[in-house]
């Protein structure tokens, strides 16, 4: 495989920044398990995705703050990695515009990057 279509041993996490709050954490999980393709790898058992406690690169607790991590599991070896990223941060960008729309004030930006499993 080439560099970066290997997914045994990355996920994606997903941090909002700024003003979030947990339950934009939460509108944002429940609005990328309805975004498409990634609706279809959760039916299928192809990936995970589930709320943690945010951690820095040491793996320390950061605060109060949730992360969002999205794990391709076994059934998904398939999955291209670097597709998989660019379906999440069109999902996060989409989310942002509704939230815009639907509620006062600035949405919290996210960032969305690939770690990996033994990297926390």
């Amino acid at each position: 495989m080439a560099e970066g279509d290997g997914v045994a041993d990355q996920d994606i996490c997903i941090r909002l920044e700024g003003n979030a709050t947990e339950g934009d954490v939460t509108a944002l999980r429940n609005w990328l398990e309805r975004e498409k393709p990634l609706e279809d790898l959760l039916r299928y058992g192809r990936v995970r995705i589930r709320e943690r406690p945010a951690t820095d690169h040491d793996g320390a607790p950061m605060g109060t703050s949730q992360e969002i991590v999205i794990a391709v599991t076994s059934a998904g070896a398939t999955v291209v990695f670097q597709e998989l990223l660019e379906q999440v941060r069109r999902g996060v960008r989409a989310w942002r515009d509704n939230r815009r729309e639907v509620e006062n004030g600035e949405p919290p930006e996210g960032r969305v990057e690939p770690v990996n499993r033994h990297d926390g």
